[in-house]
């Protein structure tokens, strides 16, 4: 575990061992050189980053010392098997902090401008670098740092790295270079980052996208090349995506091609092949075809290990027990377990299922806001809207609360990662691997310091953690919001131009207009919306046909007259620029976006109220032969909700519903709620289990209600129970209820006592059902609903209740 001893110990300590006088505030190295007592190639990589780095920023190009200059002014860089070769002084003030383990650093800064980076290894050494570099003063030719630094830290977990896939789906990474590559790899390091994940050239996406700058084979060799020349371990995410592993020539062809793309990569550490998604297989097929793909494997990588997920998406007990199975045998080419999306044994029972001999590797799905692995709880339904499953979305706080919630039954992780949009949860998720005990501000300072500048160390760490307060409750009652762009606007007006076409100044940037702009609009439509049914409630005394006139005429104010044209200018001018600098696709027809990654820009005027449903019926309203049967139409469109006398209605994506969901385990214990009801969106299409947008389109491809896009849920056969009180003892009731959502599950309906509302159905082929509720069930004045799913279903999901008194 790493550690610190307290500053004033570390400072008293240096004062005797080397001057005897007090050190100032910080030291200026801006006129240092650079000394190593070491020519090995992977420290003369490290020294290469700490020049290009510090020349970008400063103007300062720090020249190599052949000897060690005696009147200071130089950056030591040493390993520690080498700390003999420096002068007593220097050894005695590095062996002053306590012990490293591997991959560990000291970072102390001397006398006579002196700074000393000691690494346990190589490794160490480059991420003592990034340390250093996290922590400087960096401007116009100044180069300085705090005179009191005396670092000494080892990482916790050995695995810590993130995915960087080359393929289509992705938001950005299939529009980089190779030299952008290799600066993305290099920041992540500098933040202790020691595994990176590649893609083969054939997954379940397109073989090319126009963006590509190279052949997707050709790029995973110079990821490779990149990662093996800063020293870091490299990963293949490899999915079975061959139709037969069992028939010899299916087999051979699958193995030709592992084949091809193992020999060609420079470096290779380790193989993820996930069980599922895409490819299924059983799990004595998976781990047969998994010993010929390890023999092919270690041909040309002999260390190289194979590591599985069980992520399947309806898995059964008997493939679990046969996956586990095989597992435990401690196969010499197996590696371990991946603990990812869609794996659906929380990671505490999967510790307990395996051997303590075999490790568990997290994967982490920081890329994604809902039907996520770690989905924003509770996320507004404008925010699903409008920014999507993929959009820009710096959730600092909430990374941190999800990887120390899990961290311990881990080696580390290698984040699930689809492009650029999720770079601070990188970050932050690489500095908890690193220490869990790190505080969240500080990674965001040393971001902003090093990405943005010193003088925005605390103004951009602050708005990065404005905007993941933007996604906390209600949108309508979150004022923080608009503050959020004063803050983010206070930094622009400010910035020089190289910070303003800064990608990463520019992603918070966008978000804050963004959500802004979101926000407004959102109270502007509800408005509207309040209004054109003010025109439709007084039908009875206008008539029919002008109530829906003057309720259509309110509506449409909505496209006809927008509001914050600058914000949504803004917008599309950052977007414009994002897909120049760094590839980031933000919207589909200008920028080459795939649907529903990463595109929210093309989703900035989807309508956040019911107009599109509430329009929709006027249609059919109007198609009536009387005016009596328009009135009444009017009057139920009017009153959907209402559950009559004494009766109850409630949607279970409405805050104000949600206290009648039966809670399971805290967030903060359970979150990716595996064992806890979660929030769901989407509406749900006949033969579809997937749609890229949250929009008022569901069953038949009707128009629903807004209401229809949320829902309350649990995952696999976990039950959902939600909880009704102060019912009346003596009477009947009957039940409407709404199933809408992305599963299409088969559900079964029961009540606390045992009695069966409904047995198992399946759902989406219809919203609405209605059925009785026994009345023995509700008896004592309360009932709790139980749902469940048979085996191998994806969740139960919950929308609407009426509850309504007969």
């Amino acid at each position: 575990m790493p550690y610190r001893t307290s500053f004033r110990f570390i400072v008293l300590l240096l004062v005797v061992l080397l001057t005897g006088s007090a050190f100032s505030q910080s030291i200026d190295l801006s006129k240092s050189q650079i000394f190593s007592p070491s020519d090995k190639a992977t420290l003369l990589r490290s020294i290469e980053v700490l020049q290009n780095e510090v020349e970008k920023r400063t103007g300062i190009k720090l020249p190599v010392a052949k000897k060690l200059p005696k009147s200071g002014n130089v950056i030591l860089i040493v390993s520690e098997s080498e700390l003999g070769k420096l002068p007593e002084p220097y050894r005695n003030a590095v062996s002053a902090l306590p012990e490293l383990k591997s991959e560990g650093f000291k970072l102390v800064a001397g006398p006579s401008n002196t700074l000393i980076i000691a690494g346990k290894d190589a490794r160490g050494i480059l991420y003592g670098v990034g340390r250093f570099l996290r922590k400087a003063e960096m401007t116009r030719g100044k180069l300085q740092v705090d005179g009191r630094l005396a670092i000494s830290t080892s990482p916790r977990y050995p695995m810590r790295g993130h995915q960087l896939g080359y393929r289509p789906k992705t938001n950005a990474y299939d529009a980089f270079t190779v030299a952008g590559f290799d600066q993305y790899i290099r920041e992540l390091a500098l933040f202790g980052a020691n595994t990176i994940e590649i893609l083969p050239p054939r997954t379940d996406d397109d073989a090319t996208s126009p963006h590509m700058k190279i052949p997707a084979a050709q790029m995973i060799v110079e990821q490779s090349r990149i990662c093996k020349s800063y020293g870091l371990d490299v990963s293949i995410w490899y999915p079975n995506m061959g139709k037969n592993y069992v028939h010899p020539d299916s087999i051979a062809k699958e193995l030709a091609e592992r084949d091809q793309v193992f020999a060609s990569l420079p470096k290779l550490d380790g193989v993820f092949v996930p069980a599922g998604d895409p490819g299924e297989l059983e799990p004595d097929v998976l781990f047969a075809w998994l010993e010929k793909e390890a023999t092919l494997l270690q041909k040309y990588h002999p260390k190289a290990k194979i590591w599985v997920s069980p992520q399947v998406f309806r898995p059964t007990q008997k493939w679990f027990d046969a996956f586990f199975s095989h597992a435990n045998k401690e196969y010499p080419w197996f590696g371990g377990v991946v603990f990812g999306p869609w794996v659906k044994i929380p990671v505490q029972k999967i510790r307990e299922m395996l051997k303590p001999s075999i490790p568990i590797r997290h994967y982490p799905d920081i890329t994604h806001n809902y039907s996520a692995q770690y989905p924003v709880p509770h996320w507004d339904l404008a925010w699903a809207m409008t920014l999507g499953r993929e959009s820009i979305n710096p959730r600092p706080f909430d990374e941190k609360m999800i990887h120390n919630a899990l961290d311990q039954y881990g080696i580390g992780s290698v984040s699930y990662s689809e492009g650029t949009n999720d770079d601070v949860n990188k970050f932050v998720w690489s500095d908890q691997d690193w220490d869990p005990e790190m505080p969240v501000i500080e990674t965001l300072r040393d971001y902003s310091r090093l990405f943005f500048g010193p003088e925005y160390k605390e103004a951009g760490a602050q708005a990065i953690v404005d905007l993941e307060k933007n996604w906390r409750g209600e949108v309508v009652d979150n004022d923080g919001i608009s503050i959020t762009l004063r803050q983010w606007q206070s930094m622009e007006k400010s910035a020089p131009l190289k910070l303003l076409q800064n990608p990463r100044f520019q992603m918070g940037l966008i978000r804050a207009y963004f959500d802004d702009y979101t926000r407004q609009r959102l109270i502007y439509e509800l408005e509207l919306e309040q209004q054109a049914r003010r025109a439709l409630a007084s039908a009875g005394k206008s008539g029919a046909m002008k109530a829906i006139r003057d309720a259509e005429s309110w509506l449409e104010k909505a496209w006809k007259e927008r509001i914050l044209p600058d914000h949504q200018q803004k917008c599309y001018d950052l977007a414009d620029s994002l897909f120049k600098s760094i590839g980031a696709q933000l919207t589909m027809k200008k920028h080459g976006a795939m649907s529903g990654r990463g595109n929210f820009v093309d989703l900035i005027h989807m309508p956040l109220n019911d107009a599109p449903y509430l329009l929709d019926q006027f249609k059919r309203i109007e198609k009536l032969t009387s005016e009596a049967e328009m009135l009444r139409e009017i009057d139920q469109l009017l009153h959907r909700t209402d559950p009559g006398p004494g009766g109850f209605y409630d949607h279970f994506g409405d805050p104000e519903s949600w206290y009648r969901v039966v809670p399971g385990l805290p967030w903060e214990k359970d979150p990716g709620s595996l064992q806890s009801p979660r929030i769901g969106f989407g509406v749900g299409l006949v033969g579809e289990e997937w749609v890229d947008e949250i929009q008022a389109t569901g069953f038949k491809g009707q128009v629903t209600p807004r209401a229809w896009m949320k829902q309350a849920k649990t995952l696999y056969d976990q039950p959902l129970q939600i909880r009704y009180d102060n019912l009346d003892p003596e009477a009947a009731y009957r039940l409407r209820i709404s199933y809408t959502g992305r599963f299409r599950s088969r559900m079964r309906m029961t009540t606390d006592d045992g009695q069966t509302i409904h047995d198992f159905i399946q759902t989406g082929e219809q919203p609405t059902f209605e059925f009785n509720v026994p009345k023995a069930a509700t008896a004592d004045g309360k009932v709790i609903f139980e749902w469940t799913c048979g085996e191998g279903e994806r969740g139960s999901q919950v929308t609407e209740i009426w509850l309504m008194k007969q």
